[in-house]
């Protein structure tokens, strides 16, 4: 879909819609109890209908290959794929997983050692991931920053087991917020795992995840984008947000008052990846000043390579963006031209530049601005209500 965005200051209040990554623990823990309960304030997005049909793929024996595995369609979300691949382990002896864009193609080295050690085969086939085998309770050891989903993963996995397990992690786990929510939403579905320090997880075995009502949290990660507007001169009001919440990318707010104020600043954001497409907004508008945003490497393994797609968008768009290995280093200007620009079939690049858009001095034509439906299929009526103007339609 492409649209031409009309500058036009954004006003008003505006609710976040309900965190994705909440909702996909929610989900699984739900499906895995075997119970009733009801999910409340969950958005249909395409990355949450990707889990649900994944876990409901799990329960019916229909939804199989000739060999009895389960066929596992996880669209592009890659916390669909990484926390359903040990679950299927353990829940039918493995599955066949696909996906679309740069799923297949994401990283899987941590479980794919995992399985060398554990005796558990996979195998890569065009857009097919196939495991097969048992998990077996005991130690399982992975890197911490290669991505907080692995963890994740085992977390649910591993209490399934006839036997406690360890998880240890060999380097310093990154994201610890995302690690935090997956452990609050277990405990609320009645499964434990102790955490040591974010060095290792003790999770016994022999567990039964109990269902429940659970309420989903308004998503701070997207909120980035309204906070983005505000800085660049918006009059908007964010509501419903938990400030006691276990989400990382409630960092926004702190990063949001820093580039608020004058001078360099750096951002260190290994614990909160997705906040970059957002905050390296902020940082282009501030007229003067040199923002760097470091430990970012773990970005060009996203729907897009988001450094790469940062800095060219902005860049297009007249911002002063540098890319480098695992970092971004802007130079602030006082106001963005129009242009053409692509959202690289990015949720988090679409709505970056759509907020950009607002401090342009001419037209922007965005390209793959249907993106959004992947986390945020309400974005372009949120971003009308608010007073941003765009027409067009499918290309």
């Amino acid at each position: 879909m492409i649209l031409t965005i009309t500058p036009a200051r954004l006003a008003g209040a505006i609710t976040p819609p309900p965190s994705k990554s909440q909702a996909h623990r929610a989900v699984l823990a739900l499906a895995l109890s075997g119970g009733h309960g009801t999910l409340h304030n969950l958005s249909l997005s395409q990355d949450i209908l990707a889990t649900r049909g994944c876990v409901a793929a799990l329960k019916s024996a229909r939804s199989a290959g000739a060999d009895g595995l389960p066929l596992l369609d996880c669209r592009e979300s890659g916390s669909t794929l990484r926390f359903l691949i040990p679950v299927a382990l353990a829940v039918r002896g493995g599955g066949h997983f696909t996906g679309k864009g740069r799923l297949m193609e994401r990283p899987q080295e941590p479980y794919f050692d995992i399985f060398r050690e554990k005796g558990i085969s996979w195998e890569r086939a065009e857009n097919t991931l196939t495991v097969r085998g048992t998990l077996p309770p005991g130690e399982y050891r992975l890197p911490g920053n290669v991505s907080s989903q692995f963890v994740t993963g085992l977390l649910y996995a591993l209490p399934l087991l006839d036997g406690d397990s360890q998880i240890v992690l060999t380097s310093p786990l990154e994201s610890r917020g995302y690690v935090d929510m997956t452990l609050e939403v277990l405990e609320q579905f009645g499964v434990t795992a102790e955490n040591r320090n974010y060095e290792r997880f003790l999770v016994p075995g022999n567990q039964s995840f109990q269902a429940r009502d659970f309420t989903i949290e308004a998503d701070w990660s997207q909120a980035a984008f309204w906070y983005a507007a505000l800085l660049l001169g918006g009059d908007i009001k964010i509501e419903g947000l938990n400030p006691f919440s276990t989400q990382g990318d409630m960092v926004i707010a702190a990063h949001f008052a820093r580039l608020s104020r004058p001078g360099e600043a750096e951002i260190d954001v290994s614990q909160c990846p997705d906040l970059v497409p957002a905050l390296a907004l902020m940082a282009a508008l501030r007229d003067g000043q040199t923002t760097r945003i470091v430990n970012a490497a773990r970005l060009r393994a996203k729907e897009s390579d988001r450094l790469a797609a940062v800095t060219a968008e902005l860049n297009a768009l007249g911002a002063q963006v540098e890319e480098g290995p695992d970092f971004l280093v802007i130079r602030g200007v006082e106001s963005l031209r129009g242009g053409r620009a692509d959202a690289h079939n990015d949720h988090r690049i679409a709505m970056m530049l759509a907020i950009a858009a607002t401090r342009a001095s001419g037209k922007v034509v965005l390209s793959g601005a249907e993106s959004v439906n992947k986390s945020y299929p309400d974005f372009w009526g949120d971003y009308a209500a608010l007073g941003g103007q765009f027409v067009g339609g499918m290309k």
